[in-house]
């Protein structure tokens, strides 16, 4: 009973001190009055919450508050969906590289063989072997 009685008095404390701290950080006094409403909301939450713990409301608040955003974030989640389903991938590649992405034949010039092995054709790089881990000669 004293250690939530404590808990509760702690809580309230460390609260006033942000708030406190946060009204000293804001530049301008403009929004002083918006920050002073909403603290003073929470500040309400606060010293009621050990009479909701009591009657049980406070586990209604959460589950509520809980189902709330999981609708929320379901809701994003499809609509997002339908966005990305709507989109084609082409639309974010330059206009210069459009020709040449996914046809085969793109880059057809003058091939040859680099260095490293791999085979080139034009503006293309075929790589015929990665070897990862091993040491080379």
């Amino acid at each position: 009973m004293f250690r939530q009685l404590y808990d509760w008095i702690q809580n309230i404390a460390v609260y006033l001190i942000v708030v406190s701290a946060v009204m000293h950080a804001v530049p301008g006094k403009e929004y002083e009055k918006y920050i002073r409403f909403f603290s003073g909301l929470i500040m309400i939450l606060l010293l009621f919450m050990p009479l909701m713990n009591l009657t049980g409301m406070a586990d209604e608040f959460l589950s509520l508050y809980n189902s709330r955003e999981y609708e929320m974030n379901r809701h994003g989640i499809e609509s997002a969906e339908e966005i990305i389903r709507g989109i084609d991938i082409l639309d974010f590649v330059p206009e210069e590289y459009r020709g040449a992405a996914g046809s085969k034949d793109a880059g057809t010039g003058a091939g040859g063989t680099d260095e490293a092995g791999a085979e080139t054709a034009g503006e293309r790089i075929e790589v015929g072997e990665i070897r990862i881990g091993e040491e080379q000669d």
